[in-house]
């Protein structure tokens, strides 16, 4: 009875978060003529699929096991089921059947029905095997998958966007490498960086050496300084260079709250 009652709410609440989570991702691509309502990284990773319904569930893919692992083991759901798994599965289900972007990624009405559908059948498979799975099996069920998981979006994703970025030209292939080498030195995942030159090098193709475009690389590499520095990157660098960090850069982090 309780597992009914578990799987009856789950449908409810995932179909309602998937909804949102489909109509907010297909108003993103209508911005900022639309107000929308999503993520960034969300807008970024779905550009970088290229309308292809293979490569968004495959990548929805490799995070539903991250957030199926968290889910088993820790009893609460990971941001990639709203911002990863939904909107991309919702975008492989349509794509499957109609390669028009316009009628299918990026509408609304589309992707909150179909987004509503995954959003429903994920949240209630999360909770009801979370729920059925004896507690002794939840420690294997997270060794096994966590590992599965973090190699996939450690490695795997990285490759897939990068291969991605010098497919699309010269010019995305370099900032793709550029930026997803410095944010996997500061971040440890190159996804990020390789995304950010996926839509720094499109910019370029399409507008040019413009001042937006000027401006859209210089706010990248502040924000790759100012992330360096909040993770005391900077400071591990000199560490590794077996040199002397000095001693006003010291007094900086200390005041931040780093050690």
């Amino acid at each position: 009875m309780e597992v009914l009652i578990i799987l009856l709410k789950s449908l409810c609440i995932g179909g309602l978060l998937g909804f949102a989570a489909g109509v907010g991702a297909a108003r993103m691509f209508h911005a900022p003529t639309t107000q929308a309502l999503g993520a960034f990284r969300t807008l970024g990773e779905m550009n970088a699929c290229e309308g292809d319904a293979a490569s968004h569930f495959s990548f929805g893919l490799g995070f539903f096991f991250n957030a199926w692992a968290s889910a088993v083991g820790a009893g609460a759901f990971t941001q990639d089921v709203t911002h990863r798994v939904v909107p991309n599965w919702a975008a492989a289900s349509l794509l499957a059947k109609n390669k028009d972007m316009g009628q299918t990624v990026h509408n609304p009405k589309a992707m909150g029905i179909a987004g509503a559908i995954i959003g429903a059948l994920v949240v209630a498979f999360l909770n009801t095997t979370a729920t059925a799975i004896p507690e002794s099996l939840k420690v294997t069920a997270v060794a096994v998958l966590v590992p599965a998981a973090t190699l996939l979006i450690n490695t795997v994703m990285p490759v897939l966007f990068w291969l991605a970025a010098l497919d699309a030209g010269k010019r995305t292939g370099f900032w793709g490498t550029l930026f997803g080498g410095l944010a996997q030195l500061i971040m440890g995942n190159a996804v990020p960086g390789v995304v950010l030159g996926i839509l720094v090098g499109k910019g370029i193709d399409e507008l040019g050496w413009t001042r937006l475009t000027k401006i859209m690389i210089s706010t990248v590499f502040i924000l790759f300084i100012l992330s360096g520095f909040f993770r005391g990157f900077d400071l591990t660098a000199l560490e590794q260079f077996k040199l002397q960090a000095p001693e006003w850069l010291s007094d900086i982090h200390k005041m931040m709250g780093q050690k």
